[in-house]
């Protein structure tokens, strides 16, 4: 069995992979004040749960893009499963030239998806994913990793929305059916999630024509992250989503690397 974990800023996602297949996928709330201790309950627990056993964890690879965790995480892993993890950063081989000003400045979420997403199509991509912030990633049809942009997330725009502004209140991201709505609530609701739309739209419209000025083909557009459905459903921008693509290619870069 191996053990992925994927470490974003809102949330800890872990999936174990054994024979080709994941055979459990968790998610954790992140928090920098938890000891190892504590992630250690917490991460026992859940193998208990699976009735799965964690002496047979062969291997453990980290991303993270919060690095004040990862001294909790790594003492955890050493010591419930007696294992030096794989950490993704500089020095790791992924089999993709970075592009970057500063390679080092790529944030591990990015690079991880960008080897996952060119693994399984090997064309020209445009890579978004939904988290907390949401990043686009260019790659070439010949696997270079181009660079891209990084924008605040749909519910960091919301909740900034709420504590700026003194009269409107926290709204639960719902798409309303229309845009001209007739209370606050749904006004609110209507703006962020369409608004957001409109500027992945033209995001994309942006990377597309930069990449085919760049001599590559029509980008193909592929989304994660936990909005990426509802992103999905209103517009036709997205030509798929891959709820998996950051543990898939955690499992690609462990491969690489495990010797």
């Amino acid at each position: 069995m191996i053990l992925l974990v994927d470490v974003g800023n809102t949330n800890i996602v872990l999936g174990v992979h054994n024979n080709k297949k994941y055979i459990a996928c968790w998610r954790l709330s992140t928090d920098v004040k938890k000891t190892s201790d504590e992630y250690g309950i917490q991460v026992m627990q859940l193998f208990n749960q699976a009735k799965l056993n964690p002496l047979e964890v062969e291997g453990i690879i980290i991303s993270s893009v919060v690095p004040n965790i990862m001294h909790s995480l790594e003492n955890m892993i050493r010591k419930c499963f007696g294992i030096e993890p794989i950490i993704v950063g500089p020095g790791i081989k992924t089999g993709m030239n970075i592009k970057y000003d500063n390679p080092k400045e790529v944030g591990a979420d990015r690079i991880v998806n960008a080897v996952a997403a060119y693994e399984f199509h090997k064309k020209s991509l445009i890579v978004i994913d939904f988290g907390t912030a949401t990043t686009y990633c260019a790659i070439t049809k010949n696997g270079d990793y181009l660079g891209g942009n990084i924008c605040p997330g749909i519910k960091i725009s919301s909740e900034a929305l709420f504590e700026r502004a003194a009269k409107l209140p926290r709204v639960e991201l719902e798409k309303p059916k229309s845009l001209i709505c007739k209370n606050t609530v749904r006004s609110m609701q209507a703006g962020i999630i369409y608004g957001y739309i409109g500027q992945v739209e033209y995001i994309i419209k942006r990377m597309k024509q930069e990449m085919i000025n760049l001599g590559e083909e029509e980008p193909f557009v592929l989304a994660t992250g936990g909005l990426a459905k509802l992103i999905f459903s209103e517009t036709n921008v997205i030509d798929e989503i891959d709820s998996t693509l950051t543990l898939e290619g955690l499992k690609i870069l462990y491969d690489k690397n495990k010797e």
